[in-house]
Order: structure tokens, then C-alpha cells, then sequence
């Protein structure tokens, strides 16, 4: 079974065609951006892009999404390595504390810029909810998100 993942195809080896999404990347492709923490779904720390839309990784098999793409915070920045806006404004508000919601958090953000360039507050609480950030950074997240569509809008 093969992959497109961060634009790259790849390949599913036999035994690894039962685990979730998540469990694929992390461990047999050894891409750890994604994050595993309540495993079921509901802190949203796992969210990556499969043919576009955010998803729980954790919660999804790996053969469900086959010939299907995915990209993981892993492949958001140019491959110079040049952040992609928002992992940039994420930076300039100071929003990572502990960090480890913010692949998450910042996968769910690319995917509301995607759909709305221009969201309000209730916009981004409404898109955002159900990302669980422990250290309890969401006005920051908010911001970032705010600056990252500023920023986004200006380069278009």
C-alpha cells in the first residue's frame, strides 16, 4: 500500500497496514510532528490534512486512506525551510508554552486560513474548538491566527 504524504509517496509495509494514521507516521515513518495524546479523538493534538481536510489521525486507519494525501506539520514550511506564515506568526505571539498541542492547533488554523483567508473571533473559536491546549495559550492562538491571514493576504 502506498501513501502521498508531505508530497512524498511512500510505502505501507504489510504489518503496518492495521495501525491509525497516526501510529504510521509517528513510528514506521518516523515523522513526529503529530502528536499523540488522548488517542480518541478529542484534544486534537494528531490533526493533519488528508485531501484537504483537518482529521484526527489517531482515530483513522491507514487503510482507509490509501492513494489519498496527506500533509503533517512535518511538511507545512517550504522545503528551505522557510515557515509557512502562520508557523511564523505562531512564533511572533509567543503562542507555544509546553507545545504540545501546537502541531495540532496550527494544522486545524491552516485549514480555517484555507477556507476562510479573513475569520473574526467567533470564526476562529468556532474552527479552533475542540483543540485542547493545556497551558491555556488560545487569545495567543487567536492572534497568530489573525496575523498569519493579515500576512497571508498581503503575499496574494
Amino acid at each position: 500500500m502506498q501513501l502521498k504524504i508531505n508530497g512524498e509517496i511512500r510505502d505501507v509495509a504489510a504489518d503496518w497496514q492495521d495501525e491509525n494514521l497516526l501510529v504510521v507516521l509517528r513510528e514506521h515513518f518516523g515523522l513526529v510532528g503529530s502528536r499523540f495524546s488522548c488517542g480518541i479523538g478529542q484534544c486534537g493534538a494528531c490533526v493533519v490534512h488528508v485531501d484537504g481536510a483537518p482529521v484526527s489521525s489517531c482515530l483513522v486507519p491507514v487503510s482507509d486512506i490509501e492513494n489519498k494525501e496527506v500533509l503533517t506539520i512535518d511538511g507545512v514550511a517550504d522545503a528551505d525551510g522557510t515557515l509557512h506564515p502562520l508557523q511564523q506568526a505562531w512564533l511572533d505571539e509567543n503562542v507555544p508554552q509546553c507545545g504540545y498541542c501546537q502541531s495540532g492547533q496550527i494544522m486545524q488554523a491552516l485549514s480555517l486560513l484555507e477556507a476562510n483567508p479573513n475569520p473574526n473571533d467567533a470564526d476562529i473559536d468556532d474552527a479552533m474548538n475542540g483543540h485542547l491546549c493545556r497551558c491555556g495559550t488560545y487569545d495567543r492562538i487567536r492572534k497568530a491566527i489573525k496575523r498569519a491571514s493579515l500576512a497571508l493576504r498581503e503575499t496574494s
